[in-house]
């Protein structure tokens, strides 16, 4: 069995009718970095950034933005 992590930045952009470029203003982090991030290119993620979201969109949970997928 075979685990990967998906990263549900985007859908949670959607939901709150966030753009990308809003977040990269709000969080200090660069909207190439949020970019990649949406789009699940970026394979190594940055602790201070998930903070960073976590903290700007008020996830309390960090299963909201992080999933474990089979």
């Amino acid at each position: 069995m075979s685990y990967t992590i998906k990263i549900r930045l985007k859908e949670l952009l959607e939901e709150r009718e966030i753009k990308q470029k809003k977040l990269a203003e709000m969080t200090g982090i660069r909207e190439s970095t949020i970019s990649d991030i949406c789009r699940g290119s970026r394979t190594v993620m940055n602790f201070e950034h998930i903070a960073k979201i976590a903290e700007v969109l008020k996830i309390k949970d960090i299963g909201t933005l992080i999933e474990l997928v089979q």
